[in-house]
């Protein structure tokens, strides 16, 4: 991959912690990992709520993980992102370790709640007397991004980051900007993204910080990748056309 000519202009991505809260708040299964009275690792396919980042399970004491949590508390959440790759191990996905316990009080509503929000089949059996709601207390959180992507975050770290609202949206605008703006991609990767001599570009992911870009240059077959950032951190995905004729008009000016 040939290196840009000049540095690009903002660099900013999404730490770990961000990712992670992006990636649990975008589907609502995963496979615990619990361990069995004897030691050995368990995994179940489980849905899952979030109480401020906490995953919120609903499980049943019959069920051979629910055996295993109310024996020993240490478990852990494997989620996987949403994606069209067809590669599995493209996508995003994120590891969620710690211990479990009981909701009580206040927090006992609002994980019945948390759960019934994301998991809404939940209804016909949540209160029933085999059934018992769990709360995850992340403890360690590992992100993997896809291919040579990947870190961790402290627990604190990861409670304190809020989900990308942009992410989710993110699929229309890429084929919008592709298919209506090539002409802008391009010449945001010239004048913003570090690539003045790019030919041609396409937009491959969004958050709220801004745009990842595949580069085609004179310079060699191999696409280059930068990235173009808004400046700002989105805080809508109503924000994100008038931030892609920002960045538009950056680039048109210079």
């Amino acid at each position: 991959m040939p290196p840009p000519l000049t540095s690009v202009v903002d660099e900013t991505r999404p730490s770990a912690a961000e990712e992670a809260r992006t990636i649990a708040a975008s589907t609502n299964t995963g496979v615990l990992a619990s361990l069995t009275t004897s030691g050995d690792p368990w995994a179940s396919f489980v849905t899952y709520g979030l109480l401020d980042g906490a995953p919120v399970l609903c499980v049943s004491h019959m069920a051979e993980h629910g055996r295993n949590l109310a024996h020993d508390h240490r478990a852990s959440l494997a989620i996987v992102a949403p994606t069209t790759e067809t590669d599995p191990l493209a996508s995003g996905r994120i590891t969620l370790a710690g211990v479990v316990e009981h909701p009580v009080g206040d927090e006992l509503a609002a994980a019945r709640e948390a759960h019934l929000e994301a998991v809404a089949a939940a209804k016909y059996y949540i209160d029933y007397s085999d059934f018992a709601l769990w709360v995850l207390r992340v403890q360690r959180v590992r992100w993997v991004g896809g291919y040579g992507r990947m870190d961790s975050a402290t627990a604190a770290a990861y409670c304190a980051a809020t989900p990308d609202p942009v992410r989710p949206h993110a699929a229309g605008a890429i084929a919008h900007l592709n298919a209506d703006h090539a002409d802008s991609l391009a010449a945001m990767a010239r004048v913003l993204g570090g690539y003045p001599d790019a030919t041609a570009a396409v937009c491959t992911g969004i958050d709220r910080y801004g745009l990842d870009l595949r580069v085609s240059t004179p310079r060699g077959p191999a696409a280059a990748y930068t990235r173009v950032g808004f400046g700002r951190a989105l805080d809508s995905a109503d924000e994100l056309r008038s931030a892609t004729v920002e960045l538009t008009a950056q680039a048109r000016k210079s």
